[in-house]
C-alpha cells in the first residue's frame, strides 16, 4: 500500500470513499507479493496494482461492489486447466486478496495508520481478515509507542486478543516483517487450520533500506540512481569534497563530505539487515578501514569495486588486519555480476542484479536454462515453514487463506466472510 499512500490520503483528505484490495496471500507464481495493493475510489478512479495485470479487472469490481455494499470481501484467485478463460492467474499461482472499504473518519485505526504511511512514520497496519464477522475489517495502526483503532466496540470481550496482536505486531514492525498471523480468540498463537481463530494481516511500513555508496566517481552516479529505482534510500559519501558535492549526485538522498570508515562508525544506529554497502573507491586507503568494518556488521551486502589483482591485494591486507575466512567471504569483489559491462550504467545494472540475487536467493542463470522455480524467495511457495501459528517465508510471514474462524466474539455471533474461489 505504500505506493500509493500519497493518492490513498488525497482521497482520504477530500473525504472521498474509496476501497482497497490488498494481497495477503500468495502461493505458487504469483506476480506480487503479500502488501501489494489496487485502491477504487467512489468515481471509479483506480491506482496500484494486485497482479500485474491478470485479475485487475475482477478486483476493481470487487472494489467497487465493497464501496457500495460497505463489506469487506476476501478472494482467492488461481489457475484451472478446466475453464482456461475464466478469471484467474495464468502465470499458475494462488493470490488471496482482501478487499476492504474505507469511509473516511468512520474507523480510527484506518484514518491514522494512512497517515503514518503517507507521512513515512514507521507503523504495522493489522487488518482482521478472517474470523468471527463482527472482527473481520478491524482495523488496528501500531506504532513502537502506541496503538489507534479497536477490534470491537466493547473491548471487554477481546481485550486479550488485541493485546496480544498488538504485541505481535509490534515485533513485527521492529523487524520490519509483513504478513499474516493466526491467533485464537483468547490471544494464543493457533494452528490455521483450527476452529474459532482469527486471521489477521499485518503490514509493517519502515524507512526504506539503505544504500551507502563509498567513493564519488563517475560510476557512482549510475548505482546510485539505479539504488533509487530499487527503492532505497541512497547516500554517497567521499572525503574528497571536490567531487562529493549534490551537483555531481543529484539523485542521492544524501552526500556525506567524511573518511568512509569514519562515517560508518558514525551511522551503526542507522544501519541493518536491508543495508547494502558498494565500496567504489578502489583506494586501499580508503577501502582496507572501511571494510574492516563492514565485513563484521550485520548488513546485507558489501560489495568492493576493483580489478582481480586489486581484490587480491586488498583480502591479503583484509587477511592481515585479522579478518576470519568467515568474515572475507561476505565480501562480493569484483563488485558486480559477469554481464561484460562497460559503461558506467551497464557496470550499475551488474551491481544492482547481484544485490537482487543476494537477497532473493537468486541463481544468477538464465530463467530459460531451467525449469524451476521463478520465484527464489526462502522455500517453495507451496511448501512454507510453519511456527507459532505463523508461515514465513524470507523474512516475511504469509498463510493460506484455507481457513476462516467458525465460533463469534461470543456464543452465536455471525462467521466472517469465506474466501470465494476464482479460478482461471
Amino acid at each position: 500500500m505504500q505506493d500509493i499512500a500519497e493518492q490513498l490520503r488525497a482521497w482520504h483528505a477530500s473525504g472521498r470513499s474509496f476501497a482497497v484490495a490488498t494481497v495477503v496471500g500468495v502461493s505458487g507464481s504469483a506476480p506480487r507479493d503479500p502488501g501489494a495493493a489496487l485502491a477504487v475510489d467512489a468515481y471509479g478512479e483506480a491506482v496500484g496494482s494486485v497482479s500485474g495485470g491478470c485479475v485487475e479487472g475482477a478486483v476493481y469490481e470487487l472494489c467497487q461492489a465493497a464501496i457500495a455494499s460497505g463489506e469487506p470481501a476476501l478472494e482467492r484467485f488461481g489457475y484451472s486447466d478446466e475453464d482456461a478463460f475464466a478469471v484467474g492467474l495464468t502465470c499458475g499461482g494462488v493470490l488471496d486478496v482482501f478487499v476492504q472499504p474505507v469511509v473516511p473518519g468512520a474507523d480510527a485505526g484506518l484514518d491514522t495508520g494512512i497517515a503514518h504511511i503517507a507521512a513515512g512514520t514507521p507503523v504495522a497496519l493489522v487488518r482482521v481478515i478472517a474470523g468471527p464477522g463482527a472482527l473481520v475489517g478491524a482495523t488496528l495502526a501500531v506504532t513502537a509507542d502506541g496503538v489507534a483503532g479497536a477490534l470491537s466496540p466493547t473491548p471487554s470481550t477481546v481485550g486479550g486478543l488485541e493485546r496480544a496482536i498488538v504485541a505481535q505486531a509490534r515485533a513485527m514492525l521492529e523487524a520490519g516483517r509483513t504478513g499474516r498471523l493466526v491467533l485464537g480468540l483468547d490471544g494464543r498463537p493457533c494452528d490455521e487450520h483450527g476452529h474459532g481463530t482469527v486471521t489477521c494481516f499485518v503490514e509493517s511500513y519502515v524507512p526504506a533500506p539503505r544504500m551507502l555508496v563509498f567513493g564519488a566517481i563517475d560510476f557512482a552516479a549510475a548505482v546510485v540512481r539505479i539504488g533509487k529505482f530499487l527503492g532505497y534510500h541512497v547516500t554517497v559519501c567521499d572525503a574528497r569534497p571536490v567531487f562529493a558535492t549534490a551537483r555531481r549526485f543529484p539523485d542521492a538522498d544524501e552526500v556525506v563530505v567524511d573518511w568512509p570508515h569514519r562515517y560508518l562508525d558514525s551511522q551503526l544506529g542507522r544501519i541493518d539487515g536491508r543495508t547494502v554497502l558498494c565500496v567504489l573507491t578502489h583506494d586501499a586507503k580508503f577501502d582496507i578501514p572501511l571494510l574492516e568494518r563492514a565485513l563484521r556488521l550485520p548488513v546485507g551486502y558489501v560489495g568492493a569495486m576493483g580489478s582481480r589483482r586489486t581484490d587480491r591485494e586488498r583480502v591479503a591486507r583484509l587477511r592481515e588486519a585479522g579478518l576470519t575466512e568467515a568474515e572475507l567471504a561476505r565480501l562480493r569483489s569484483p563488485i558486480g555480476l559477469d554481464l561484460g559491462s562497460r559503461t558506467p550504467e551497464e557496470t550499475a545494472v551488474s551491481v544492482a542484479a547481484e544485490i537482487v540475487a543476494h537477497r532473493r536467493g537468486g541463481s544468477c542463470l538464465p530463467l530459460s536454462a531451467s525449469d524451476g522455480p521463478i520465484h527464489h524467495d526462502g522455500p517453495d511457495r507451496d511448501e512454507p515453514d510453519r511456527h507459532d501459528g505463523l508461515v514465513q517465508h524470507d523474512g516475511l510471514v504469509h498463510h493460506d487463506l484455507s481457513h476462516t474462524g467458525t465460533e463469534g466474539v461470543e456464543a452465536g455471533a455471525a462467521e466472517g466472510p469465506t474466501p470465494r474461489t476464482h479460478a482461471a
